[in-house]
């Protein structure tokens, strides 16, 4: 049965195959819909409107600076390398590039090197 969660997530998977991230697989963190390379998570659902995504701490400052519309943090949060991210407010072009960069933050540089160096057409 697909929670809505799981129909949430969906955009989120889209837009990883779309980046043709390698390494990636779809797991499940505090019970809701998460993605991990090499068994790393960096991105899970943690509503359906909010997304939860690892960064590090200097770019989690910039981006709530930036756009408190989009990027915030909970008290929970707060010293954690990770944004929150409202779903509703953010573009699929924009919310792409968040997520490689979170996939890069958390994947071994090996990896990260090699899908650097992969041609477009690839």
């Amino acid at each position: 049965m697909t929670t809505e969660l799981d129909q949430a997530f969906i955009r989120i998977e889209k837009l990883v195959e779309q980046r043709r991230l390698p390494g990636v697989t779809r797991s499940t963190s505090y019970g809701t819909p998460a993605l991990k390379v090499r068994d790393k998570s960096f991105v899970r659902l943690r509503e359906p409107d909010v997304l939860v995504l690892q960064c590090p701490a200097e770019q989690k400052i910039l981006l709530m600076e930036i756009s408190p519309d989009i990027y915030f943090e909970t008290q929970h949060y707060v010293g954690y390398a990770a944004v929150l991210i409202r779903l509703g407010a953010i573009s699929d072009e924009e919310l792409a590039l968040r997520l490689e960069d979170a996939w890069r933050h958390r994947a071994p540089k090996t990896l990260s090197e090699q899908h650097s160096t992969r041609s477009p057409a690839n």
